[in-house]
């Protein structure tokens, strides 16, 4: 069985290297350092430290070494309800990766598992996400399924 936990504050570093490794991948290229990480570094260790948290990590951490091998990173938002989500909790799942030399062995999907169980026990019963076609065969294996709707997006002050 493979052994997850909750990342804590001390786990932020690792989590936003294990950031770069995803969006590297996810754009082909290795991804540059910038202001981008200390941002992400200062609200992992800020949201990581409340008492009744809005978002969790579970990680796996790298087999008889130091550091992490595995991460899945969520967020609890309040949208309005309707017909499908009462009560409007929506879940959102993003930073799901294993570091390359540890793929192949169900890290993620226990990550996932685990930040799956935390949204159920915070009452959250809609969860989202975006996969690449690498993870898509995992979050269908988990329930996830495609919505009609389009995914749009505005670049603020960009226009």
């Amino acid at each position: 069985m493979i052994e997850t936990r909750r990342a804590v504050t001390g786990d932020a570093t690792e989590l936003v290297r294990l950031r770069a490794v995803m969006l590297g991948a996810m754009a082909g290229q290795p991804v540059e350092p910038g202001p981008w990480q200390q941002e992400a570094l200062a609200l992992l260790r800020t949201r990581l430290a409340e008492p009744d948290p809005v978002m969790a990590a579970y990680v796996v951490e790298v087999p008889g070494g130091a550091g992490l091998a595995a991460c899945a990173v969520g967020a609890i938002d309040l949208r309005l309800g309707g017909p499908g989500n009462p009560s409007g909790r929506t879940g959102y799942v993003y930073n799901v990766v294993t570091d390359e030399a540890y793929r192949r062995r169900g890290f993620s999907r226990a990550c996932m598992e685990a930040l799956l169980g935390w949204f159920a026990e915070r009452g959250v019963s809609t969860v989202d996400l975006r996969a690449t076609a690498d993870g898509e065969p995992l979050y269908r294996a988990l329930g996830f399924a495609p919505v009609s709707h389009t995914a749009l997006r505005l670049a603020v002050g960009q226009r």
